[in-house]
């Protein structure tokens, strides 16, 4: 079974295991935003248990090896606050991640920085070779950094995935991805 890195750097930032201290400071930075959590699979946060709960299933993937989602919180270097968060989930052979970054850390290329990272280290992994990602076909700004980690748009998803802040039903998506 794959395991993931527990922690890794890229030129500016340092992603680590969440804990469920960070909670509050995860709701404050980005999850309880709904401008952030506009094009994503999850509503935004209205109170801070939901999301320590959602926190522990994080860590359990890592401490049972399970097999889940893998997430990384995603801090500047030299802090320890949690701007944002990517996460990925290991297939038979390729990789699927997303991620979310606070509104006050968009337009630097930090989110194209994890993904680069993310991408290289799974296809670095001999059983996989395919990593990948899908956006909401309005979210320009997510499709920018799929492109700037290298990632290639393959095509449109129809109606396949929801943004509950949005509609309940699917929406178009984008799908891109880098294979080996």
């Amino acid at each position: 079974m794959l395991h993931p890195p527990e922690t890794f750097t890229t030129p500016r930032l340092v992603a680590r295991l969440p804990r469920l201290e960070d909670a509050a400071a995860v709701f404050a930075a980005y999850a309880s935003d709904p401008e952030v959590t506009r094009y994503l699979s999850w509503r935004y946060y209205t109170e801070v248990e939901p999301l320590r709960e959602f926190l522990r299933r994080v860590l359990h993937t890592w401490e049972t090896d399970d097999g889940g989602h893998y997430g990384w919180l995603l801090c500047l270097r030299g802090t320890d606050e949690p701007i944002g968060s990517i996460g990925v989930s290991l297939g038979l052979h390729g990789a699927v991640f997303g991620y979310v970054l606070g509104r006050a850390y968009w337009g630097r290329g930090l989110m194209a920085e994890a993904v680069r990272y993310v991408s290289a280290w799974a296809l670095a992994q001999p059983p996989l070779f395919r990593v990948w990602a899908y956006c909401d076909a309005e979210n320009l700004a997510s499709a920018r950094v799929l492109e700037k980690a290298g990632l290639v748009q393959e095509g449109r998803l129809r109606r396949w995935c929801a943004c509950p802040t949005i509609s309940p039903e699917p929406r178009d998506c984008l799908i891109y991805a880098k294979v080996r």
